[in-house]
């Protein structure tokens, strides 16, 4: 019986090894990316420039809840949800 046994968990050591390598590499970063996301919506202000997830340039008139109030030009300022906001431009960035 404890030959039998050896040969269970030897046989299932390269799958653990595998969801280990699989963890580090893909859902660990993804996970500090998805944090690192979400501290960056919580941080937005007025005046911040951001991206939105379909492309656009904006400048933040006034974060509120679950919406922010950007200005797209001069005339335009529209509501967007947070939820697609894809990233703050940074200084020195502002060329994109």
């Amino acid at each position: 019986m404890g030959a039998e046994q050896g040969s269970v968990i030897g046989s299932f050591l390269p799958l653990i090894i595998l969801f280990a390598i699989f963890y580090f590499l893909i859902i660990r970063p993804q996970q500090k990316q998805q944090k690192a996301h979400k501290e960056m919506l919580e941080s937005l202000a007025k005046g911040d420039k951001i991206i939105t997830s379909g492309g656009l340039v904006a400048t933040i008139v006034k974060p509120e809840e679950d919406f922010i109030k950007i200005k797209l030009n001069d005339d335009t300022i529209v509501k967007l949800d947070r939820a697609f906001v894809a990233k703050k431009v940074e200084l020195g960035n502002e060329n994109a």
